[in-house]
C-alpha cells in the first residue's frame, strides 16, 4: 500500500484547509521585517527592523488574530495574492508552492521538528530587532542581506 502523498504536494494553495495553511508558515519572520523597494530595480531590501509585534524568541506574531487592524501595512497572505507579493522571501513556504517548487529540508513539514528553522540559519531570531523607534526615513541604516540556509546537519 502506497502511502498518501503530505497535503502540500497533494492540493493547490486554494484547496488546503485553514489549519493546513497556516502550518504552511514555517516561523522564520522573515515576512515580518521590513522592507525597502529598490526604485531602480524593483528589487527588495530586507531590513533587521522588525513589525513591532514580531515576538523576537518564537519568530512569531505576538497578536496574530488581530495584526491587520493594529498595523495598517500588515498583508495577510491568501492564495490570490502569494503570486503577487514580490517581497516574500525566496525561501517562504508559500512562495515554494505557488512557483511549484518543493519545501526546504528545513521546514518543520518536511524534518518534522520546528527546531531546524533555527538550525539552518533562515529564522530572524537574534538578528531582527523592533522597528519602534526608527523613522522610516532611517530604514535605509538597517539593511540586511538575508542569509542562505545552512547545509543540512547530520543528526
Amino acid at each position: 500500500m502506497t502511502a498518501e502523498p503530505p497535503f502540500w504536494k497533494a492540493k493547490s494553495l486554494a484547496e488546503m484547509s485553514r489549519a493546513e495553511w497556516e502550518s504552511l508558515c514555517d516561523g522564520c519572520g522573515r515576512c515580518c521585517l521590513n522592507k525597502l523597494e529598490d526604485e531602480d530595480t524593483g528589487a527588495f531590501l530586507y531590513t533587521r527592523a522588525a513589525c513591532k509585534l514580531l515576538d523576537l524568541d518564537t519568530c512569531r506574531c505576538s497578536d496574530y488574530p488581530n495584526r491587520a487592524r493594529r498595523v495598517s501595512d500588515c498583508v495577510s497572505l491568501t492564495p490570490e495574492n502569494v503570486g503577487t507579493l514580490g517581497w516574500l522571501p525566496a525561501t517562504c513556504a508559500y512562495r515554494l508552492l505557488d512557483e511549484g517548487k518543493p519545501l526546504a529540508w528545513w521546514h518543520p513539514l518536511v524534518s518534522g521538528d520546528p527546531a531546524t528553522v533555527d538550525e539552518a540559519g533562515i529564522s530572524v531570531k537574534g538578528e531582527a530587532y523592533s522597528e519602534e523607534g526608527i523613522a522610516v526615513d532611517d530604514l535605509v541604516d538597517h539593511l540586511w542581506r538575508l542569509p542562505k540556509a545552512r547545509r543540512r546537519m547530520r543528526r
